[in-house]
């Protein structure tokens, strides 16, 4: 059974990164159109689509965020024997929990900012967090992806103004940091290009992430050759020490005297052709589709291994 496996690419999904999702799933599809034949579906419910066969399917699980991301639909893909594509269940759960993935990465030197944790906005004690990590505050969910919900704070009265108008969930507060933000793309356990992201008016958020010109991105970024190369060693380390597989993207904050502070590691980042890990490839020397390409290859490496075994029993 030498035959090439079909690609299935599951995007959409039900959570707010939704439409980030189609898009990305219409991209890598029509890439790696040129090598395989692929089917894209539209993953509108928390379950596999009927009708998949491991036997003849490689999957490439695009949909971010809710399900896609945080180790669920891993779960689901293992438990039916499929080949596919990203990190597995266990590493998609640690870094889609954005809390547990700076203890995780602080383990082995990788420090992010300080922060704190809460449920529920009326338990916050206002004051002693202000006391204890400044004025100047970022208040985000940890298990939601592309800026969704994100506070970007400076004193007590929008401190509360925040908090009015959030509902109970998993929450961190961090200290804001200021610098400049950067992303690395890491390939099969090996960074990429360094991309400097300028959002305007200094907050990377939701909008300016999805809005045409609300941000200028420099890749390569220009930057001291000590620093992007302890930038890209950073990112490798917290890839191999989260347990990432295949591919991920790892954003950190650089301070003016070149500190670098751990922000979070993206399992399944945005797949666009413009969105951040195309861009950092692109520093490397691929073009979209030869990324697409050197994304999925180690699924069909997995899927023509795992049905050899199966073959020979």
């Amino acid at each position: 059974m030498n035959q090439q496996p079909t690609i299935t690419v599951l995007s959409g999904g039900f959570g707010a990164e939704r439409d980030v999702s189609l898009a990305s799933g219409q991209a890598l599809a029509d890439a790696l159109e040129q090598d395989f034949s692929v089917d894209l579906i539209d993953l509108r419910e928390a379950v596999l689509p009927s009708g998949l066969d491991p036997l003849t399917t490689v999957v490439f699980p695009v949909v971010h965020g809710t399900f896609g991301e945080d180790g669920t639909l891993q779960t689901l893909l293992e438990e039916k024997g499929f080949s596919y594509a990203g990190s597995d269940r266990i590493s998609s759960q640690l870094c889609m929990d954005k809390g547990r993935a700076k203890i995780k990465v602080a383990e082995v030197g990788v420090n992010g900012a300080p922060d704190c944790y809460f449920q529920d906005p009326e338990s916050v004690d206002l004051e002693n967090i202000l006391s204890e990590l400044g004025n100047d505050l970022v208040i985000k969910p940890i298990d939601q992806g592309s800026s969704v919900a994100l506070f970007v704070i400076r004193g007590r009265e929008e401190f509360q103004n925040a908090l009015s108008t959030i509902d109970e969930g998993n929450w961190m507060i961090e200290r804001r940091i200021f610098g400049r933000e950067m992303t690395v793309g890491v390939l099969r356990g090996e960074s990429m290009g360094v991309v400097e992201v300028i959002p305007d008016g200094g907050v990377y958020d939701f909008k300016r992430k999805y809005s045409a010109g609300a941000t200028e991105y420099r890749y390569p970024a220009v930057l001291p050759l000590d620093l992007e190369n302890g930038l890209k060693r950073n990112a490798e380390i917290v890839f191999q020490h989260c347990g990432c597989r295949d591919f991920a993207r790892v954003d950190f904050i650089v301070c003016e005297d070149g500190h670098a502070h751990f922000l979070e590691i993206n399992t399944l980042p945005g797949l666009t052709s413009t969105s951040l890990l195309p861009k950092s490839a692109s520093c490397s020397g691929y073009d979209f589709q030869s990324l697409a390409m050197r994304l999925v290859e180690p699924a069909v490496d997995r899927f023509a291994q795992s049905v050899g075994n199966l073959l020979e029993t």
